[in-house]
């Protein structure tokens, strides 16, 4: 069941500069567990669009199956949304990136969506580098069915009524570094002043960002013996360092403290700035990897921007399609006639 906000709203609410306030990039409240770390996500994904000034019409979002999934209802709206099958987002988010690329392409996920089910698909998609921004919502159970163990519940880690987890996890930033993910990053979504940033820096990356939330079940799975707890993991995680984004449109010079130590330029002229804290370079993928490995041997969780590759080839220049979106093509360009068709059959001869 889905409830509606009240339309009320003060008449002197901030707006950003296209004249939208942030009420215009909410959706329907939501109907999750109270205190679930999902909604504090949504948040700080309303934040990061409004901060951006992206048009609500301009965004496409996508979800398969599980409460993560259901939380594109909860912001954006007035944007496009298509809640897939269970495991089967990248397949429909690339099929619709492929048809329109001018749209800003935002998935929503589970650990048991994209971990489980839809591993298969997320290794492709990720490998594709298909230009779209990939959020896990990461709590270790499957909420949704009443607190079963995920495929990304640490060893010994208990859910409210489990015994311990006798199986290592699949630990998602990890996978998509490995696959060739452009863009990877972690958060907490009790920390909003790490995710905006982390959000805003993966809606103008061109090519996957993925970014991997921990996102505590508040119902099945906030227990003392969780890895994924809200006690737990403000006790034991390590950010790589303060993260600062800059959009092209801004003084570049006006925004961001002295001492930052990496400056990461990205494919529009907006600027993701780092105050590292002894991590190496962001540009490093074997680096985050064993970065991430040497936190979780320390029994600590990675969070902040992992890598980045700023020269990112994303999936539609790899495949050399045309700029305008196929919908917008008529029948001479679909169609260019027998010629041209023979040519093309005589180039695989």
């Amino acid at each position: 069941m889905t409830y509606i906000r009240p339309q009320f709203r003060h008449p002197n609410l901030p707006a950003n500069e296209l004249g939208f306030t942030r009420k215009d990039y909410e959706g329907a409240l939501s109907t999750l567990c109270a205190g679930c770390g999902h909604d504090s996500v949504s948040a700080a994904i309303i934040e990061a669009c409004f901060e951006l000034a992206i048009e609500p019409h301009r965004v496409a979002k996508v979800s398969g199956i599980g409460c993560s999934s259901k939380t594109p209802t909860y912001f954006l709206g007035n944007s496009h949304g298509f809640n897939s099958v269970h495991g089967r987002m990248p397949s429909v988010a690339t099929g619709a990136n492929l048809a329109n690329r001018e749209m800003i392409y935002v998935g929503v996920s589970g650990d048991g969506d994209t971990a489980s089910i839809g591993l298969g698909q997320f290794a492709h998609v990720t490998r594709r580098n298909l230009n779209m921004v990939y959020i896990v919502e990461n709590n270790g159970c499957y909420g949704l069915t009443k607190g079963q163990d995920s495929a990304t519940a640490d060893v010994g880690s208990a859910s409210k009524k489990g015994e311990p987890n006798p199986y290592e996890a699949i630990d998602l930033c990890s996978l998509a570094l490995q696959l060739g993910a452009t863009y990877v990053g972690r958060s907490f979504s009790g920390d909003k002043a790490q995710l905006v940033p982390l959000i805003k820096g993966a809606l103008a990356h061109s090519g996957f960002a993925f970014i991997d939330v921990i996102s505590p079940c508040v119902t099945f799975n906030d227990t003392p013996q969780s890895t994924k707890s809200y006690d737990f993991v403000r006790e034991h995680r390590e950010a790589t360092g303060k993260l600062d984004f800059v959009p092209m449109r801004k003084e570049i010079t006006a925004d961001y403290e002295p001492g930052y130590t990496q400056e990461v330029t990205l494919h529009d002229g907006s600027v993701i700035h780092l105050y590292k804290t002894g991590q190496g370079s962001v540009r490093d993928r074997d680096g985050a990897l064993s970065a991430i490995r040497e936190h979780k041997r320390a029994g600590r969780i990675l969070t902040g921007l992992l890598y980045v590759d700023p020269d990112s080839q994303e999936f539609h220049r790899t495949l050399g399609t045309v700029k305008t979106a196929l919908r917008n093509l008529d029948v001479a360009e679909l169609c260019p006639g027998n010629k041209i068709l023979d040519n093309i059959n005589n180039s695989f001869r």
